[in-house]
């Protein structure tokens, strides 16, 4: 007795089974194999204990019955001299639904673009021609546009100065448009956040205008876009974003505190923070070590 359990769908799959020959006493092997197809109907999304209740060869056919009532499986010999195979339906599906992500990049950002394509087979490097018009204006062009429909997309900015965030808006706005399965922008320092809140009325919050900015991404087909930064400097600033976008906050002290430790005087490091804010920002992350903190005069 055998459990099955079945898709909804309709599989196919070819078995790499020797040739049986059926007698009164048992069940013999013989020396040629034979390709078989197997193949099961459409049944609903239920485990079914099933058992071999028949075991017949006409010419070339070959049929299990179900012990509860089903249809037969069908064992297929197309070519009794083939050669032992096996090709499963799920091995190829589980191929093609490997992802892929098309990575863009800035002008300021490739070269480490290029870096992290050459750490994967899975990322898959595209490029945009930045150029400007005679008025200083952006004239951008994606190149490829209709060979990324249906794929996902990444885009790898850097906000280094207001001059090129314009630019490169332009562009994350326009990739999400082109019918890609899913959206992702790397903004590996968030420019504006220590500018997050009003110390006095009149001042203005610009961390919030930025991410006002970037929640009007267009959303793609799978949904909304996915922001990634790294060390933003205030974990509230999470709620200045609206509802369009998912931020997510990574952290590069994993990295420091793994250098930190590969160092021959790791036992002699003390670390110092420049303020307040920055001691209950980061001071958890990094309690192995003795911390101080500059007071300025």
């Amino acid at each position: 007795m055998a459990a099955i359990s079945p898709a909804n769908a309709t599989t196919a799959a070819s078995l790499s089974l020797p040739q049986f020959s059926s007698t009164s006493s048992s069940l013999s092997s013989s020396s040629s194999p034979s390709f078989l197809n197997f193949k099961t109907a459409s049944v609903s999304n239920r485990c079914i204990k099933c058992g071999v209740r028949s075991l017949e060869n006409h010419s070339g056919h070959r049929s299990l019955d179900f012990l509860s009532n089903g249809d037969p499986i069908s064992l297929i010999n197309p070519n009794s001299s083939s050669p032992i195979t096996m090709a499963a339906a799920t091995s190829e599906s589980g191929s093609k639904s490997s992802k892929r992500v098309c990575l863009f990049h800035s002008d300021e950002t490739r070269d480490l673009a290029e870096r992290i394509v050459a750490k994967s087979d899975c990322i898959e490097l595209r490029s945009i021609n930045w150029k400007k018009f005679d008025d200083g204006f952006p004239n951008l062009f994606i190149q490829n546009a209709q060979g990324i429909r249906g794929q996902h997309v990444a885009f790898l900015a850097s906000f280094s100065s207001p001059a090129v965030i314009f630019e490169q808006l332009s562009v994350i706005y326009a990739l999400p448009k082109l019918f890609v399965s899913s959206f992702t922008l790397v903004l590996p320092f968030f420019p504006t956040g220590t500018s997050e809140r009003m110390e006095d009325e009149g001042d203005v919050a610009t961390a919030f205008t930025l991410a006002r900015i970037l929640s009007n991404i267009p959303t793609s087909r799978g949904g909304p876009t996915s922001l990634v930064t790294f060390d933003i400097h205030a974990l509230q600033e999470r709620f200045y974003f609206g509802d369009t976008i998912l931020p997510c906050f990574e952290s590069g002290i994993p990295l420091l505190k793994s250098r930190l430790q590969s160092l021959p005087d790791s036992d002699n490091i003390s670390i110092a923070f420049p303020d307040d804010g920055a001691w209950k920002r980061f001071h958890k992350q990094l309690q192995h070590y003795p911390t101080d903190l500059v007071s300025w005069i």
